[in-house]
């Protein structure tokens, strides 16, 4: 038996770990007559988690202007899903797109993350270059974000009953059918493993945040976490992309030529660290903003030299 998502409530069981048959309705409400689906909202939880993990690590730390990082979102979010959608369109061979409504049809599914992935990097370094910050420091925040957004987002897909594997006997087995009580097609859950798979990147990545020796380490290691994952979650889906007519899988190829790029970046750049720098600061100087994250962190720094100064004059008493 094969099982089709066709937007109708799906019934899901994990038999291999004792969870056993129960709904879940894409659906989540109607508004106006129109439906509300629970994979939007998951992916717009997915963007807005995203941006506050960005906000903690600049603005919360007082090192950037919270506006400047909603003008780059206002830019970054649509171009992402736009390219999501376009990157889907390009190599879905199965698809019928006779309109130009059809391609942007976002609302009838069919978005890959690595289009969003590239269409978010090229929005992204246009709009940091207008504002002048440092690229690569900024995209060190941005690239956990992004793995932050991707594994809540992935629940998306299986609210939908999709992004599911090939059919297994293994522990992980997923249980799909339309049917309360009819006999289910057992499936590898590839949202799962994939947005597990992108939780520890996530954990390692943040535990190791302040051993960073340069400006795009960060986002260079989760370009080559998730190329490497991706790359062979993907040989166990069923609605794979494929390059024309070949049995060439996009997502799996791409996963990999970005894990081994990115990992050589990374050793090479660890071993000339100097080539790019650290910075602390997320401004170039003439930036519009720089002084007003500028001047409190001298400030505070004048502050504590003052301090220092007056504590070396005081004059203490024998025996101390």
């Amino acid at each position: 038996m094969t099982f089709y998502p066709n937007g109708t409530t799906n019934y899901i069981s994990f038999p291999g770990l004792g969870i056993g048959e129960f709904a879940v309705d894409p659906v989540a409400f109607t508004l106006f007559g129109r439906e509300v689906r629970w994979y939007g909202i998951i992916i717009t939880l997915g963007i807005m988690a995203a941006f506050f993990y960005v906000w903690y690590r600049t603005a919360h730390q007082k090192k950037m202007i919270t506006d400047d990082l909603i003008d780059c979102a206002l830019v970054i979010v649509p171009t992402a899903i736009l390219c999501a959608r376009l990157y889907y369109v390009i190599f879905d061979r199965s698809g019928s797109y006779d309109s130009f409504i059809d391609v942007i049809a976002i609302w009838d599914g069919g978005l890959a993350i690595y289009g969003a992935i590239i269409g978010g990097a090229i929005a992204s370094y246009t709009i940091f270059r207008i504002k002048k910050i440092r690229v690569l420091t900024l995209c060190d925040a941005v690239g956990p974000a992004v793995m932050l957004g991707q594994l809540i987002g992935r629940w998306g897909n299986f609210t939908n009953g999709e992004a599911f594997g090939a059919e297994t006997s293994s522990l992980f087995r997923m249980g799909l059918s339309h049917i309360s009580g009819h006999v289910q097609t057992l499936v590898h859950p590839t949202f799962l493993y994939e947005s597990l798979w992108n939780l520890l990147g996530f954990i390692l990545i943040n535990i190791f945040w302040k051993k960073k020796r340069f400006d795009g380490q960060i986002v260079l290691s989760y370009i080559a976490w998730y190329g490497l994952g991706r790359g062979f979650i993907e040989t166990l889906r069923q609605d794979s992309l494929y390059i024309g007519n070949t049995d060439i899988r996009v997502s799996s190829l791409l996963g990999f030529i970005l894990f081994f790029a990115a990992a050589a970046l990374i050793i090479f750049f660890s071993i000339k660290p100097h080539i790019l720098g650290k910075h602390s600061d997320y401004y170039y100087p003439e930036a519009k903003n720089y002084a007003k994250v500028a001047a409190p962190a001298s400030n505070q720094t004048n502050d504590s030299t003052t301090v220092n100064e007056e504590n070396s004059n005081i004059i203490k008493p024998k025996g101390e």
